[in-house]
């Protein structure tokens, strides 16, 4: 295992990346590139994330990642009809030959990440070729799969990384050879952030690309879920055949390290009166009259020293801390390392959720996970719920459980940029 997180692999078999036939958005046929894409279907904010995204442009991804219907079935139907018909319409095209593409995001900070996306083999667990750091949610598995089934296609890629040999391999070399060439795509989304997209088709490039991710294995960085529907696919159809591969993006963190931001929760029909209530004498809590940032400040300086929450929902911000120790006795599984029984997360779901405020946390009409700060707390303020707010845990921290193969509780982190959504497809057919 190397020190930077991402070992190189153990098993006879490592990342076996192959090429395939994209299928892209024709710029000919939509308004810009920009207004048909999305953030993943998990970070589209619902409902307002996705009518904005529907009226960005009639074909924006999300009418394929997030169709809308009164039932499952109806919104799984409804997205094949409309991939058919974009198909057939030629508003998605499939590139003429197979090959991996190299992906650019970049900002005004200076960030810049590279990496190149392509169709992995699925692997079981027990290969420990790919590492998953958190737990899934049935139900997202099995929505993810009717879709992915009646798509016939992978809609957007998993994002995984890995820890590269330096500038000097020979991935890292074609990734920057190729950024120097005039890309097949390049657009400016919502976010500020500029994406470029090239094709690598020779066949020599692809099996150097091939021999060097070879050696190595991955983290899921961001697609616990999309990783485990992958799994159930392959596990449900014949082999080989298509399913026997997921599409990815894979970037070599060594070069371009992702940033870590937390996944906040908003607890419906939990007022945040009842909610404090119930923490007297378990947690310290401090009413803050401040703005967020203040507030997410404080945050961070109170997880510094302990497991530390933020509630919010009622106009203010309340700093929960200092939990008590027999509180945590009880209620924390003892049989996983140190490490995870002390993050927030876990205090969160065994603690708070399980016997405090004893909600399911894999309840859609009990709980909600959200990545956007800002917007999980006007929701709370707005339907009544409980905001609660999380700070990021440390990546290290990540990585050190992964090769134990000990998965964090659901929706811990959020690894990024993610990759936007609609820039490249796979058709299972293509």
């Amino acid at each position: 295992m190397n020190p930077a997180g991402h070992s190189e692999a153990t098993t006879r078999r490592g990342l076996e990346l192959t090429p395939f036939r994209g299928l892209r958005y024709d710029p000919d046929r939509v308004g810009s590139l920009a207004a048909v894409t999305s953030p993943p279907y998990d970070v589209v904010v619902r409902p307002d994330g996705l009518h904005h995204l529907q009226c960005a442009d009639p074909h924006n991804i999300v009418r394929l990642i997030l169709p809308q219907a009164a039932t499952s079935g109806a919104r799984n139907e409804q997205a094949a009809d409309t991939l058919r018909r974009w198909r057939s319409e030629g508003i998605l095209t499939t590139d003429p030959e197979p090959g991996l593409y190299v992906y650019e995001q970049s900002d005004g900070d200076g960030l810049v990440q590279r990496g190149v996306i392509g169709t992995l083999r699925v692997t079981d667990p027990a290969d420990q070729v790919v590492l998953p750091h958190e737990d899934v949610m049935p139900h997202i598995v099995a929505d993810r799969a009717d879709l992915m089934r009646a798509t016939s296609a992978n809609l957007e890629p998993l994002l995984l990384t890995y820890r590269g040999d330096g500038p000097a391999s020979a991935t890292a070399q074609l990734i920057e050879r190729t950024a120097d060439r005039p890309p097949l795509l390049a657009t400016t989304t919502e976010d500020g952030h500029h994406h470029r997209l090239w094709s690598v088709t020779d066949p020599a490039d692809v099996a150097k690309v091939q021999a060097d991710l070879a050696q190595h294995q991955a983290l899921i960085a961001d697609g616990h879920h999309r990783w485990a529907t992958y799994r159930r696919l392959r596990a449900e159809h014949p082999s080989p055949g298509p399913w026997d591969h997921g599409l990815v993006l894979l970037v070599d963190t060594a070069r371009y390290p992702l940033r870590v931001r937390a996944i906040h929760r908003l607890l419906h029909g939990l007022p945040v009166a009842d909610a404090l209530a119930a923490l007297d004498g378990l947690f310290r809590v401090r009413r803050l009259d401040v703005p967020l940032p203040d507030a997410m400040a404080a945050l961070a300086d109170a997880a510094g020293t302990g497991n530390a929450f933020l509630l919010a929902g009622d106009g203010a911000f309340h700093l929960v801390d200092r939990p008590d120790p027999e509180l945590l006795a009880r209620t924390i599984p003892m049989d996983r390392p140190m490490a995870w029984r002390t993050l927030d997360a876990t205090v969160l779901h065994a603690t708070l959720l399980a016997h405090v405020w004893r909600i399911p946390e894999d309840s859609p009409a009990h709980i909600a996970y959200i990545h956007d700060t800002a917007a999980t707390v006007r929701k709370a303020e707005r339907d009544g719920g409980t905001a609660v707010l999380m700070h990021p845990v440390h990546e290290d921290v990540v990585r050190d459980l992964a090769r134990q193969g000990v998965t964090m509780p659901r929706k811990s982190t959020s690894f990024g940029p993610k990759p936007a959504s609609g820039l490249v497809l796979r058709a299972l057919d293509a």
